[in-house]
């Protein structure tokens, strides 16, 4: 009667329970910690960007006038309307009420909102950092795992070679070496900038990949070498895991396990830098832009760093801060999904 009266649920459900309710609250607790993190993060970003760029030695107002007839009453004039006037306590008071109202100011020398240029910007860059990302990851993740399945070979000494050379070589320098032998020297690519002029409709997709053709070569042959490298390290640290060894017993092919068994378990170390240089793509490239003179936001960046243009360079740090912690953000919250070992 006991029994009837007060039922209880079986031991092992309850048990079941108990567990699935605890998952949940690591995982919860995991996203959050991840979340926050990022969110402090941020506002360190935040904060910081205000500050670090009045270190910049250089007075806006001068570098915009120089080689101008432009009096002392007139610079004092253009410091007011900058804002440069203020104590800096009131200008940081003003920049952090504008970030949070999501208005970064405005150009000192375009004369624009600085989400306006932004705009403006961030399709060129994203079209050329972004595709070499994409084929950077592609071409590294794929010669990584040929040269640690035939670690040893010619082919892994080579590639191996060549990647460390590349990815020791300043991109800027390969930049100019590229622009000498092929742009200036053999002239069959241009030598700046994103299209030509008077190229209209759909002539202008075969004109922009003319010109990106040098500045995509510039990037890619330096970053897919941190692909290749990785990805060798992760996999050749698998290949020497019993599992690899068990599969290889059952008599399955080298193809087999490769792909099914040890390529997936060493992409994890991988995960980590695509999304880091996923957030670089906003980012831009900004030496390379610059030697191209590609319209995007890394050489915009550049002409603000000349002036010193605060709002400008403020609002594109935060911005490529903001991309980076994102992606990075993602990659830990991924980490689960990919991998069951670094479930919380």
């Amino acid at each position: 009667m006991a029994d009837s009266a007060f039922p209880t649920a079986p031991v092992p459900q309850l048990a079941q329970s108990m567990r699935d309710r605890s998952g949940v609250r690591r995982r919860l607790r995991y996203y959050g910690e991840k979340v926050a993190g990022s969110l402090v993060s941020l506002f360190a970003v935040i904060l910081t960007s205000f500050f670090l760029f009045r270190i910049i030695p250089g007075d806006p107002v001068r570098t915009m006038t120089h080689g101008r007839p432009v009096s002392i009453e007139q610079q004092e004039q253009l410091r007011r309307d900058f804002g440069l006037d203020k104590p800096l306590a009131q200008q940081f008071l003003d920049y952090l009420t504008g970030v949070l109202r999501l208005d970064l100011g405005d150009s000192f020398q375009f004369n624009r909102p600085v989400t306006d240029l932004i705009g403006d910007r961030l399709w060129p860059t994203v079209l050329l950092v972004g595709t070499s990302v994409v084929i950077s990851a592609a071409l590294g993740l794929w010669l990584g795992v040929r040269c640690a399945w035939n670690h040893g070979s010619l082919g892994d000494r080579v590639n191996t070679g060549v990647a460390l050379t590349l990815w020791s070589v300043p991109s800027f320098w390969l930049g100019l070496i590229l622009i000498v032998i092929f742009a200036s020297g053999a002239g069959w690519f241009p030598t700046s900038g994103m299209e030509s002029t008077g190229v209209s409709g759909w002539e202008r997709i075969p004109d922009i990949a003319h010109h990106m053709v040098l500045p995509l070569v510039t990037l890619v042959a330096v970053v897919y070498a941190q692909y290749l490298m990785i990805m060798r390290s992760s996999l050749l640290d698998e290949m020497g895991s019993d599992y690899i060894v068990t599969a290889r017993a059952k008599g399955l092919r080298d193809v087999i396990v490769r792909r099914r068994h040890a390529v997936p378990n060493a992409l994890l170390p991988t995960i980590t830098l695509i999304f880091v240089n996923l957030g670089f793509v906003v980012f831009g490239a900004v030496l390379v832009e610059t030697i191209f003179s590609w319209p995007g936001l890394g050489q915009l960046f550049y002409s603000g760093l000349a002036v010193p243009d605060l709002p400008l360079v403020q609002g594109l740090f935060i911005l490529f801060s903001a991309a980076v912690i994102l992606m990075n953000l993602l990659a830990d919250l991924l980490y689960p999904v990919v991998d069951p070992r670094v479930r919380p």
